[in-house]
């Protein structure tokens, strides 16, 4: 075979869309969510990255996915490093033509990444957030509620940028753009790093409304209040200094 064909193969065969998962500790929820993406109509890969996990999550990941299916890849973090430092593993390995993070509960519904898809295929953008408060009020914790108020009003008051949602998780983008950007994430600020530096190198971010039920700490989130503090500087420090 050519190389030139190898290469046409190649690309043919390629993914539409890759689904991000890093995961800490979400024994309960990963079988309903797994079984939620695989069903997905589309062509995917799935890379599930387990942070370092103790509640026997990294055990039901190598029984039940690692090898066994062949849309999922599984990455093994030692120890916890955090939500940033997981997808910074994961994104130069991707071969899909788009990628869209999924957390590792069940607050969305992945029903909504086919929704994502579409608008991809429609409006050629691209980078699309799944907004919560575009169209709706989603039920949430009222502390949690002013503060993705307070990082949409920074975005739109540093970046000049209409977005409603920019702590969404369903944030997806066009590969190739998300691996041009030099990433230093650790935790939760994935998100304002990744929103301000696509806003200072002028890619235009577009909404489409998905759905979302919050849980609290009990049954399992994890994000703190100090994530906030975290999100705000790096708004702020991305607005200011070199993208790098």
């Amino acid at each position: 075979m050519k190389s030139s064909d190898r290469q046409e193969a190649e690309v043919t065969s390629s993914p539409e869309l890759a689904i991000l998962v890093p995961v800490f500790n979400e024994m309960e929820h990963l079988p309903v969510l797994m079984n939620s993406l695989l069903s997905l109509p589309i062509s995917k890969e799935i890379i599930i990255i387990d942070d370092g996990s103790t509640d026997g999550t990294t055990q039901l990941i190598r029984s039940g996915f690692d090898g066994k299916l062949p849309d999922v890849r599984v990455i093994f973090i030692p120890r916890n490093m955090g939500k940033g430092y997981c997808l910074r593993q994961a994104i130069p390995s991707v071969r899909a033509e788009y990628t869209i993070i999924q957390d590792g509960d069940m607050e969305y519904d992945p029903q909504d990444m086919l929704v994502i898809l579409r608008k991809f295929k429609q409006s050629n953008a691209p980078v699309i957030y799944g907004s919560r408060f575009l169209n709706a009020s989603p039920r949430m914790h009222w502390a949690n509620r002013f503060i993705n108020w307070l990082l949409a009003w920074m975005v739109r008051f540093l970046y000049r940028a209409p977005l409603t949602d920019e702590a969404t998780c369903y944030k997806a983008f066009r590969t190739d753009i998300l691996q041009s950007l030099t990433l230093r994430c650790m935790r939760f600020e994935f998100c304002p790093e990744v929103t301000a530096k696509l806003l200072r190198k002028r890619i235009p971010i577009i909404e489409v409304p998905i759905r979302y039920e919050a849980r609290n700490v009990a049954q399992g989130k994890k994000i703190r209040w100090t994530d906030g503090v975290v999100a705000i500087w790096t708004l702020i420090k991305y607005r200011f200094v070199s993208n790098e």
